[in-house]
């Protein structure tokens, strides 16, 4: 007879609280993704000043509008599924995963998107079969959209993240060590 450890149990309970957040997994696909993308950048443009500028400055924008995060006294986990787009046209779909240590509890829901200032990073990215956010290129995190395209390390750095639209009972998210991966939707 299997002996469940309470590390299974915790396992188990992060799955779940994952699965319950309906953040689009076993959607019917791109279409549905298209339709959430476009809805993040038009909440971006409109809550997020300076969102618009950077985005016309960028080689190409990585949105993911829905990313749900979860965490049970030690383990935490994040997903989401998301769309890359240059000139304005989708190119790729892409999944994020996060798994986080430590004293945490709650879940929460979270939109994000990485800004590819330069066509040597986006072509990293697109070339990589799973890149890690901090890892594979230097991340310029914004969460105070007041220093949006102003900050000088944000306009010398090649990939710059933007969090927002953050809803939930975890404080603060980031990008840091999430894992993008090419989907087929």
């Amino acid at each position: 007879m299997t002996q469940f450890s309470r590390r299974h149990m915790l396992a188990l309970s992060g799955a779940s609280f994952l699965t319950a957040c309906g953040n689009g997994i076993g959607s019917p696909g791109s279409a549905k993704i298209d339709a959430r993308v476009d809805e993040a950048f038009n909440f971006m443009y409109a809550n997020v000043d300076g969102s618009a500028d950077l985005a016309a400055k960028a080689a190409g924008i990585l949105m993911m509008p829905l990313v749900s995060e979860a965490g049970l006294i030690t383990l935490g986990g994040s997903y989401g599924r998301g769309a890359l787009r240059i000139n304005d046209a989708t190119v790729d779909y892409y999944s994020v995963a996060g798994a986080s240590f430590g004293l945490q509890l709650g879940v929460q829901q979270y939109a994000h998107a990485l800004f590819f200032m330069t066509q040597e990073a986006l072509n990293d990215f697109r070339r990589s079969p799973g890149w890690v956010a901090g890892a594979d290129a230097r991340v310029t995190v914004q969460t105070d959209a007041g220093q949006l395209g102003v900050d000088t390390t944000t306009a010398l750095t090649p990939v710059v993240a933007l969090v927002f639209g953050q809803a939930g009972l975890i404080a603060g998210a980031s990008v840091e060590g999430n894992k993008y991966t090419r989907i087929i939707p």
